[in-house]
């Protein structure tokens, strides 16, 4: 399995581990990590949730050769997907969850920070959400959040152009929290994971869902609506054309359309 996760001292750790592939998720990750988050929302031995990739990748995001040939079903067959099960699980879980982010953090790896409590990132840690050179659309109610974060125009930086971003403009922003040296980002990470295990359990889950309650319905109207037309611009010629491309490792040509 590449998703590992493990119990220790009220922290449930899920790590993504397929650094052979950059951590790219399939099918099968977005069901175990759902599982995970599932699970630790239940489990009253589990007081916060680590989320952390390997060593100089946290992911690349999806796995293109997976996504192209499993693509999520339309409609409501798409929202009941992997993928979808996997963003809903963390958009909802009740639980703190710390984030520790070295090297890469590409798409839904880059998404998926936004609906972290506290994000820790590695001085050369590289975030993008290049979906539309893809010929997608954004995810994970980026479309809501980022500009929320950043403003209109430099979202339409990250989000338009697909322009990278660093871990310090991470922190400027209010993605992240810190950036640290790489080698302390997963101790410092769940030192504050720990932290949750000195406090009241009741009080932080409804602390945290207060703060989040007041636009829930907002993030969860733009995941569906986001879904619904990545679902679409999936079955598009401008992706076939850009996953294509990807895969061939050459520039994709959208003049034909």
């Amino acid at each position: 399995m590449t998703i590992r996760t493990a119990l220790l001292e009220g922290i449930l750790t899920i790590e993504i581990a397929r650094p052979e592939k950059k951590n790219a998720f399939t099918r099968e990750m977005y069901t175990a990590a759902a599982e995970a988050l599932h699970a630790a929302d239940t489990d009253a031995a589990v007081r916060a949730v680590l989320l952390c990739g390997q060593p100089g990748i946290f992911t690349s995001g999806n796995d293109i050769e997976d996504f192209l040939s499993r693509p999520p079903g339309q409609g409501s067959d798409a929202q009941d997907s992997p993928v979808f099960r996997f963003l809903n699980a963390l958009t909802n879980c009740g639980k703190p969850v710390v984030a520790a982010v070295t090297g890469a953090a590409i798409g839904v790896g880059a998404t998926m920070l936004l609906h972290c409590d506290f994000v820790y990132v590695s001085d050369e840690a590289r975030l993008a959400m290049p979906f539309v050179s893809l010929g997608l659309v954004p995810e994970f109610a980026s479309s809501l959040l980022v500009p929320q974060l950043m403003g209109q125009r430099r979202a339409a930086e990250k989000l338009l152009l697909g322009d990278p971003f660093t871990a310090q403009e991470a922190v400027d922003c209010g993605l992240a929290n810190a950036v640290l040296p790489a080698s302390e980002v997963l101790p410092h990470a769940r030192r504050v994971a720990l932290r949750f295990n000195a406090l009241p359990p009741g009080a932080v889950r409804d602390s945290k869902k207060l703060m989040r309650d007041h636009q829930r319905a907002l993030v969860m109207e733009a995941i569906r609506t986001e879904g619904a037309v990545f679902s679409a611009r999936l079955r598009s010629p401008e992706v076939r054309e850009a996953l294509q491309a990807f895969l061939e490792k050459r520039k994709p040509d959208f003049s034909k359309f």
